[in-house]
């Protein structure tokens, strides 16, 4: 086992804890797309009153439960930039306030929807009953939910709530035989559905999303280093993502991590609204 800290290409502090044998780490997986809601209603996660979020039926979540000063000690993989940390969600409450944070995302450009607001408790709701339910899975594919939070202090006492501030989704897959990128038309002998053995593996990241008051800190960047470079860790050899075609930022976001449009994926005949990006891990 290796640990090390070192700076990245990138200007973030790693911390990490890594077997050398990719083939023995844990695998993650993913669901879920942001988007965000009205302003009266959507406020950001660091000014979400507790009252608000408590309606909630979720009776063993604790909405005063303090986020962890000394992260040092409790997260041994993670990517620390300026007063923020990139890692894997491990508390319920951190799992809830991510589920709320996508609420807020999908809601964000309907301003004037009065119903927004059960609409954002139901998606919440559902959304953290996934992740957990595909966190505990353990055929196949496991899965993680990244979050960035906000350092601890110890002279100021933060709740969970008030600290995450960005959430993506990873997950590991493997590729059928014959495969070069997720959903190209091969055919595939019988055997190799049944038999993973030999077929190669790799990450797909989606529902990245970023509090509106922390927004343009460099947390998705930090976010998707962190994801990359786990995926990497647990023996991918390439990492994905859809991009809506129309979303140039996050389209420039994703290339400036190492991302490339795959062509061959992407016909402009197929109606297909999303771009299918990669990146090569073997660059990080």
């Amino acid at each position: 086992m290796l640990t090390f800290s070192r700076s990245s290409r990138y200007g973030y502090r790693i911390y990490s804890n890594f077997h050398r044998n990719p083939s023995s780490g844990t695998m993650i997986n993913t669901n879920s797309i942001p988007a965000r809601s009205e302003s009266e209603l959507s406020k950001e996660i660091r000014k979400l009153s507790t009252h608000h979020i408590e309606t909630f039926r979720q009776p063993h979540i604790k909405f005063d439960t303090l986020q962890p000063i000394d992260e040092g000690t409790i997260h041994e993989n993670r990517v620390e930039f300026g007063q923020f940390v990139a890692r894997e969600a491990y508390l319920d409450e951190e799992y809830w306030t991510a589920a709320w944070l996508r609420a807020e995302s999908r809601w964000e450009d309907r301003e004037n929807d009065r119903y927004a607001d059960n609409y954002k408790r139901k998606f919440a709701e559902q959304a953290f009953n996934e992740m957990k339910k595909r966190c505990r899975a353990q055929l196949g594919e496991k899965c993680a939910c990244i979050v960035t939070v906000k350092k601890g202090d110890r002279n100021v006492k933060k709740t969970v709530l008030k600290s995450v501030v960005g959430t993506l989704d990873l997950s590991i897959r493997y590729l059928p035989h014959g495969q070069t990128f997720p959903g190209e038309l091969v055919k595939t002998p019988f055997f190799c559905l049944v038999d993973r053995k030999g077929s190669s593996r790799y990450g797909y990241i989606a529902n990245l999303c970023i509090a509106k008051s922390a927004r343009r800190q460099g947390i998705a960047s930090s976010m998707l280093q962190f994801a990359i470079m786990s995926a990497k860790q647990q023996g991918a050899d390439k990492v994905f993502v859809h991009v809506h075609r129309h979303n140039i930022p996050a389209q420039g976001l994703y290339q400036k991590m190492g991302f490339e449009v795959i062509e061959a994926a992407n016909s402009p005949i197929s109606g297909d609204e999303t771009y299918l990006l990669c990146c090569e891990v073997s660059n990080y």
